[in-house]
């Protein structure tokens, strides 16, 4: 079988600043000796909610990969994207803050037109400048054996925009235990490490941590823990709901939260509802992606 990671351009690969796409770009740049085809693409989409640990990952696995990474923030108008550096980008929100005011409302569970808009034009804006129309270059995505789920999902979305999505590490059945094993090692908590590191660098983040600081997405346990062992997470999303006069779940608004976790800052949210394991971009789109690139 063709190693699976030997990817045949032009092919984008997108990078979500997790270590699951960070496992599949290291494996990438080994199977081509250390030096990625000129027509394969690296790309980052950055919202500007990030995390500080997550932007000096996707820096770090550049300059020990090797590998140029292209910056990608949304910007409005037909422009689409603005390519940016690590000590350039966006770190207070400010693409997302412009995409709501643009759409004069908040994104939500039954609108997270967020990730279509701030992740995914971005890449295909990129694609555009670089002379690929859709189905006629790879999009590299960093979904495992173990998330097939989201992948059926992705092929049925890939499908109907006419588009082509590879998954190599569904290929080489790569599931979360190997990518954790490959960064952490002996390691169980990222955050207090006992053991040296296999690569001698890591994300630095427990799982509900990545991703935007305190997405929608994540459930009311983790987004409760995380206001409580980062207070100011919470405030800017709170600032979104006010001006908006909207919410962004409506099953508990920002402030609720906020103020729960005030009334008990020493509870301890055990459950945090379910794993968080989604690295954003990759498949949480919207059911019907666009296919322009056209706000």
């Amino acid at each position: 079988m063709k190693n699976p990671y030997l990817i045949t351009g032009p092919a984008l690969i997108s990078f979500s600043g997790g270590r699951t796409s960070g496992y599949m770009l290291d494996q990438i740049v080994r199977a081509h000796g250390g030096t990625l085809p000129d027509d394969v693409i690296v790309a980052f989409a950055n919202t500007g909610k990030e995390r500080e640990e997550t932007l000096r990952y996707v820096h770090e696995c550049s300059v020990r990969f090797g590998v140029k990474i292209h910056w990608l923030e949304w910007r409005a108008g037909g422009g689409v994207y603005e390519e940016v550096g690590y000590n350039s980008a966006s770190r207070s929100g400010e693409p997302f803050k412009a995409l709501i005011a643009s759409k004069q409302r908040l994104p939500n569970w039954q609108e997270r037109w967020c990730t279509t808009y701030l992740k995914l034009l971005p890449l295909f804006a990129l694609a555009k400048t670089l002379g690929w129309a859709p189905g006629n270059y790879g999009e590299v995505i960093g979904l495992r054996y173990d998330e097939g789920h989201r992948i059926i999902k992705g092929m049925a979305n890939a499908e109907k925009a006419g588009r082509t999505c590879l998954y190599p590490l569904s290929r080489a059945r790569v599931r979360k235990p190997d990518v954790m094993r490959h960064w952490l090692g002996d390691n169980t908590d990222p955050k207090s490490l006992t053991h040296p590191l296999p690569q001698g660098f890591d994300l630095g983040l427990r799982d509900y941590e990545g991703n935007c600081d305190f997405c929608f997405l994540k459930g009311v346990g983790i987004r409760k823990r995380i206001a409580r062992e980062q207070p100011t997470a919470p405030l800017w999303w709170h600032e979104q709901e006010v001006e908006q006069d909207g919410f962004f779940s409506s099953r508990d608004r920002v402030i609720d939260l906020i103020n729960e976790v005030r009334r008990s800052p020493d509870l301890f949210d055990v459950s945090l509802d379910e794993e968080y394991d989604v690295e954003c971009g990759l498949h949480c789109g919207p059911e019907d992606e666009p296919t322009t690139t056209e706000n």
